[in-house]
């Protein structure tokens, strides 16, 4: 019976060291059972028990070796050499490589005829070809000791296997003086790409030897060159064994391109470009768009480059690829198939949920908008089919596809939206003061809040445009609020803090108010933290651009004192809410988490070898984002795309997002400590745990992502210190320099001048850098995203823009307002069509895959590197999370911490390392890949 690698991972070694210390060969010790740690994810191919018997017992091997697959498998006798002893002659001997092909879940016709066409012709030579690179250099050739060239034998018999992954053998002669294998190459010559999850090496004395590979190997018609995977033993490239320099060199090349032509979809080359296919100006002029980046004007990030064509109409415009064709991104980055199909899934969804509201809208212009709360409450309870009217016999008139009537009658679910989590305990909680500052510092946007330190608030930007820098707030507007204490003397004691979002918007907003159904103003909220450590909003500043010198452009609304008051109130939160939206999806999320994330990914692949103890580090936490930034591109950030059509900013939407990119994003102040601290959170405190005392207990964005921060520092410090023991090994790390230069100069070209990036020169340094981007690929964006939908599903809540302003007394609209504040309040929302929009795109965004790697696992977790020691450490980190989890739940049962204890409050889980599949509010996946 075969051991699961699993075990053979961690006993091999310990086998290995008990035989040398014995003088004897490992194979003629029994194995041994090792503690078994978390099950493997993804199972790789097992060792054969022939290969752990006494040598002596068997004389001769057999002559043929049957593969095995998940659902069955046989093994074979394979020889394995005694304990080479020294002579003249080598020793010939047979080692076998078993090689796991993941299957597609599902296959189109015409792939299911290619892979019959490629199992007939595997019987006669266009087959799958593979070749074993030793560590070492033949002395004859001055060239790697290579092995023959052995073939994957029995693709054809299992061509009608259905388990998820298959194995397959292949058998090689190789000298006793081959060495130790350090990496194989893979040839495909059938028609059809496949995807090779990992080979083991069986029969050399040292043990099995894995090549995690995680890669599709492409047809040789398609990429004629011999694919390359190294072993899992890291090398740092000062220690790469000469047999694999030439390798290791080449790879790089090939990963890197020749910056020219036209990227194929079935390409693995990593470059630059910039923001340059926003637009469409072939479409119509209203469509053009400014390239972002590159410019002084419109700095920002690189992106991957695709090299399609310029536009028609312009030359500095990349022509645009729409739906549902594909976007470039290197192979290997694409969605997995379960992944696929989950977002497939959800855009079935969205197509259906925008696309009836058209159809209501065109017949009859008058039911756009919501005009009662019962109309929002429908899209769960009821659907939009019957919320809408659209019964059957309105269905068959209409020009429906085909799909939407079967989908009607099979799943009426389907057309109806889940009800989000804000409204599930208590319907009504959204209209509370308490629960708008409550999601100030739990909700989907937690770091936009900071502690006041001037009052009243002054502006930064230039008078002789934009007005008085003086804020319209004063001391007689809170004072009553503040719990008998001053202005001055809430503010010495930590107790006032500000949402400021006055400079984000008011350059903009003269643009985004001369915007078809958008109105705005740049906003600033005030809140005050109360004995029971909960915030209270105390007042709201509204400003508007300066029509003149006697213009009242500012104003300041306060919590309500009658019913009109009241509903001015709500209006001005819902503007808070709207600019909020905006600044989370266009900076926090999309620009610190999805945009600044791309340059150092693709710097990664093209600089730093996958034998690279960093690359192997940073691997799982890079996994999915160059694929769901070129879906944002092509859907969401895009001219006339998902953002432009249902936040604020509308078509000057980047524009703003490259201004926070020139103004506010600095890389040093992504570390979660010097955030904190940046915003008056925090104060550093060198005797608490973390180096910092949050200048609030419960504040549960901070409290769990500190917990969290202080978990990825420490086991990036172990990685780090067991690699670079001294500086100067980091310094002259010629990879991970050229990997860090190129991540700044060329990724991040128009901020590469500023002083603050870190100079990678020592440890320290390495640890705040590596720690830094694994936290905004993990934890910060799932802090930032999975909660999307559970608080802005319901967009009374969190409406991501507004399309009325607040009426004076001597506006029009006034009387309307006074009339039916309800109606007027729901007309200042999102319409029906922007909301089913809305509401569609964040439930994907929300969605947790099945496929989802978590914070502290990762693929074939206990081979991904070789070095044992390593994977120990990494053990202890997956303890760690586990054990973090635990606090969490218990802070989320803690009566005194009210922020997320309480009746109707929903608990911060966001920053729960687990979660199932779906829309959860939880769980902290490695990489951003929503």
């Amino acid at each position: 019976m075969a051991f699961a690698n699993e075990i053979m991972a961690s006993s091999s070694r310990v086998l290995l060291r008990n035989s040398l210390k014995q003088n004897q060969s490992p194979f003629l010790v029994s194995p041994v059972l090792v503690r078994l740690r978390k099950a493997v994810k993804f199972p790789v191919a097992a060792l054969s028990e022939d290969l752990l018997r006494d040598p002596s017992s068997s004389s001769s091997s057999s002559s043929s070796s049957s593969s095995s697959s998940t659902s069955s498998s046989s093994t074979t006798s394979v020889p394995v050499p005694v304990s080479v002893v020294p002579s003249e002659k080598p020793v010939k001997f047979r080692v076998r490589a078993v090689v796991t092909v993941r299957n597609k879940i599902k296959e189109g016709f015409k792939e299911t005829l290619v892979k019959h066409f490629d199992a007939l012709t595997d019987n006669i030579g266009q087959n799958i070809v593979l070749e074993l690179i030793s560590t070492e250099i033949d002395p004859k050739t001055k060239a790697a000791k290579k092995s023959n060239e052995a073939v994957l034998k029995d693709w054809s018999k299992k061509i009608n296997v259905k388990a998820e992954r298959v194995n397959y053998t292949a058998e090689y002669m190789v000298d006793s003086n081959f060495g130790e294998p350090g990496a194989i190459t893979v040839s495909n010559k059938h028609q059809q790409e496949f995807f090779l999850e990992c080979i083991t090496i069986e029969g050399f004395a040292t043990g099995p030897v894995h090549f995690p590979c995680n890669s599709w190997v492409q047809a040789r018609k398609d990429h004629p060159g011999k694919r390359i995977f190294f072993s899992n033993k890291p090398y740092l490239p000062g220690d790469t064994p000469a047999g694999l320099r030439f390798l290791r060199e080449k790879e790089l090349r090939n990963l890197r391109g020749d910056g020219k032509g036209v990227r194929n979809l079935s390409d693995r080359i990593y470059d630059f470009d910039t923001y340059n296919d926003l637009g469409n100006p072939d479409r119509a002029p209203e469509f053009a768009r400014p390239t972002i980046g590159g410019s002084e004007q419109y700095p920002y990030p690189r992106r991957c480059r695709t090299g399609r064509l310029p536009s028609d109409t312009d030359m500095f415009a990349e022509s645009r690829l729409e739906k549902p064709n594909p976007m470039y991104v290197p192979r290997d980055e694409r969605f997995e198939e379960s992944k696929q199909n989950t977002f497939s899934v959800k855009r079935l969804k969205a197509v259906l949920h925008n696309l009836i509201p058209g159809l209501k809208a065109s017949i009859s212009a008058d039911n756009q908008d919501f005009n009662d709360f019962s109309d929002v409450d429908g899209l769960y309870s009821k659907g939009l089919l019957i919320q809408l009217g659209l019964q059957d016999d309105v269905l068959k008139k209409l020009p429906l596809p085909n799909v939407v009537s079967k989908i009607q009658e099979s799943s009426q679910g389907l057309l109806k939206y889940d009800t989000p989590k804000i409204i599930s305990k208590d319907k009504f909680a959204w209209l509370r003061d308490d629960e708008f500052a409550r999601q100030a510092i739990a909700g989907v946007n937690p770091i936009g809040i900071e502690r006041l330190q001037v009052f009243p608030p002054v502006s930064k930007l230039d008078p002789q445009i934009y007005g008085p820098q003086e804020s319209a707030l004063k001391e007689e507007h809170i004072l009553n609020q503040l719990n008998g204490m001053t202005v001055q003397q809430a503010i010495d004691e930590n107790k006032l803090f500000i949402i400021d979002y006055h400079d984000v918007y008011l350059p903009f907003l003269e643009r985004i108010n001369a915007l078809d159904g958008r109105k705005a103003y740049a906003t600033r909220t005030i809140f005050f933290l109360t004995p029971l450590d909960t915030l209270k909003p105390v007042a709201i500043e509204l400003s508007l651009p300066p029509a003149g010198p006697s213009s009242r452009s500012k104003r300041v609304v306060t919590p309500a004192i009658d019913a009109t008051t009241n509903w001015m109130w709500q209006l001005a939160k819902a503007h808070v809410c709207a600019n909020d939206a905006g600044v989370h999806q266009l900076y926090n999320h999309w620009l610190r988490t999805h945009a600044c994330m791309e340059p150092f990914i693709l710097a990664a692949h093209r600089q730093m070898s996958a034998m690279h103890p960093i690359f192997k580090l940073l691997d799982p936490h890079m996994r999915y984002t160059l694929e769901i930034n070129a879906l944002a591109r092509q859907s969401l950030i895009n001219a006339d795309g998902i953002i432009e059509n249902c936040f604020t900013p509308g078509r000057y939407a980047m524009e703003i997002s490259s201004a926070f990119y020139k103004n506010y994003w600095r890389f040093d102040m992504d570390t979660l400590p010097a955030d904190l601290i940046r915003r008056g959170m925090a104060e550093p405190d060198p005797s608490q745990p973390h180096g910092l005392k949050l200048v609030f207990e419960d504040y549960p964005y901070a409290a769990d992502g500190l917990l969290i921060w202080s978990a990825i520092e420490n086991w990036v410090r172990t990685y780090v210190n067991h690699y670079y023991p001294h500086s100067s090994l980091i310094i002259n790390d010629k990879e991970l320099q050229a990997w860090y230069s190129e991540s700044i100069n060329v990724g991040h070209a128009d901020r590469s001048h500023e002083s603050w990036w870190p100079t990678l020169n020592n440890s320290e340094n390495l640890v705040t850098v590596l720690t830094t981007l694994i936290w905004l690929a993990s934890a910060q964006h799932a802090a930032l995203n999975f909660g999307q939908y559970p608080y802005g599903g319901y967009v009374p809540n969190r409406p991501p823009l507004m399309r009325r302003l607040i009426p004076d007394e001597s506006d029009p609209e006034y009387a309307s307002f006074i009339a039916d504040p309800q109606k007027y309040f729901l007309n200042a929302l999102p319409s029906l069509l922007q909301a089913s929009k809305y509401m569609a795109v964040v439930d994907t965004l929300s969605t947790h895959s099945p496929d989802e790697e978590y914070l502290g696992e990762r693929q074939q977790p206990s081979i991904w590197s070789g070095d044992a020691e390593i994977v120990e450490a990494f053990y202890e980190f997956s303890a760690e999370m586990r054990r973090i989890e635990k606090v969490i739940d218990g802070r989320n049962r803690d009566k005194k911490l009210r922020n997320r204890c309480g009746a109707g409050v929903l608990p911060y889980e966001l920053l729960a390392p687990s979660s199932e599949p779906g829309v959860t509010c939880r769980g902290v996946p490695n990489s951003v890949s929503t």
